[in-house]
């Protein structure tokens, strides 16, 4: 959400994150942290939130994962806004077995 955020409007603000996501600032703040001290993101009080080199990787394979989920589920009908909502859970925990699953079942469909 934080590299969807910048790349839509320039930046990324836990407001913006809280909204989109339907959680309170708390909740942003301590996921924030996290991804602070794991090495994804700098923050600074007040301002906006930055991925580092690892954050925007992580960001850019998470982003691909859910497309891969969201257009194979697709392919089996589900419509498009329901199956990117639910390929938004669904990318977290698929495998890469799975995910290589799917890109063949993408590619045999056309």
């Amino acid at each position: 959400m934080i590299g969807e955020l910048i790349a839509a409007t320039g930046e990324a603000r836990v407001t913006d994150l809280a909204r989109r996501l339907g959680v309170t600032h708390v909740t942003v703040n301590r996921t924030l942290q996290r991804l602070q001290r794991s090495g994804f993101v700098t923050t600074q009080p007040y301002r906006s939130i930055f991925l580092t080199d690892a954050g925007r990787r992580l960001s850019e394979e998470s982003r691909r994962r859910h497309e891969i989920v969201a257009a194979f589920l697709q392919s089996l009908g589900v419509p498009g806004d329901v199956a990117r909502a639910d390929a938004e859970g669904m990318e977290h925990h698929v495998s890469r077995e799975t995910l290589t699953a799917f890109i063949k079942h993408l590619k045999r469909r056309g």
